[in-house]
């Protein structure tokens, strides 16, 4: 509570620019609260708990591509040996989650810009697939869930609170690939959109107005509800199309990437 209280006299206090500085620093703060928490509950050991700060670290946005990540810092942050971190450091080596480079250190991956474009394809692609399944086992309970998540967005824009909706928009495409019944559909593409995948689509998406984006999934929820079951897979497939050149707004992925 006095770090609320302190950050919100301080963004009262600000102006321009530095408010907005100090709005990002104060999300950034409660995201590291948050993400030490759950790590504290995510395992009996210190790598688990270590491992699963930083993977959610990089699904949270809160560790960017070419950041370089040292044991002194991790080691303060989560109150733990160095040793427990380099064995976290190694399992998500394995995973591509980080990589390291001989006498430079310990970084988070870059993605090509290949990559992005084909893998925005292939989203769109595999989430229509899951969506056709989807709906030949549909139900009131599916339908509610997805709408209970919908709303839940709703209410992050009213707020303005970014972390929570995109918290939800996760939530949202991962319960139709659950949904789908499909596991190996939904394997795969949980393989495609990994952590650094997600990352460099919500550096862009986040780009958009928050009102923007939840009228864009209210939208694409009424697409999977209601669009005929014959034509409901080249739907999806369209908006995740047209969402792909709203969010890169006719520039190549290259260079996009190339400014983060």
């Amino acid at each position: 509570m006095q770090l609320k209280g302190l950050i919100s006299k301080l963004k009262i206090r600000s102006v321009g620019n530095v408010r907005v500085l100090l709005l990002r620093s104060s999300v950034c703060v409660r995201t590291v609260f948050v993400l030490k928490d759950k790590a504290k509950s995510a395992g009996n050991s210190a790598t688990e708990r270590v491992e699963v700060y930083i993977r959610d670290s990089i699904y949270s946005g809160l560790f960017k591509p070419r950041q370089r990540l040292t044991e002194e810092t991790l080691a303060k942050t989560l109150h733990c040996s160095r040793g427990p971190i380099r064995e976290a450091i190694l399992r998500l080596e394995r995973d591509g989650l980080v990589e390291t480079v001989p006498r430079r250190g310990t970084f988070i991956p870059d993605i090509s810009a290949e990559s992005i474009e084909v893998v925005f394809s292939m989203r769109g692609k595999l989430e229509g697939l899951c969506v056709r399944y989807m709906r030949q086992s549909m139900n009131a309970t599916k339908e509610q869930t997805l709408s209970s998540i919908l709303e839940e967005m709703k209410a992050a824009t009213k707020d303005e609170d970014n972390e929570r909706f995109l918290a939800a928009d996760l939530e949202l495409h991962h319960t139709i690939w659950r949904f789908s019944e499909r596991e190996a559909l939904e394997r795969t593409l949980s393989n495609v959109m990994n952590p650094r995948v997600f990352l460099i689509a919500r550096t862009f998406s986040s780009a958009l107005p928050i009102r923007q984006r939840y009228k864009d999934h209210e939208k694409y929820l009424d697409i999977v509800l209601s669009s005929p079951a014959s034509k409901v897979e080249m739907a999806v497939e369209q908006h995740f199309s047209e969402l792909h050149d709203r969010i890169f707004g006719g520039h190549s992925a290259r260079h996009l990437i190339g400014v983060l």
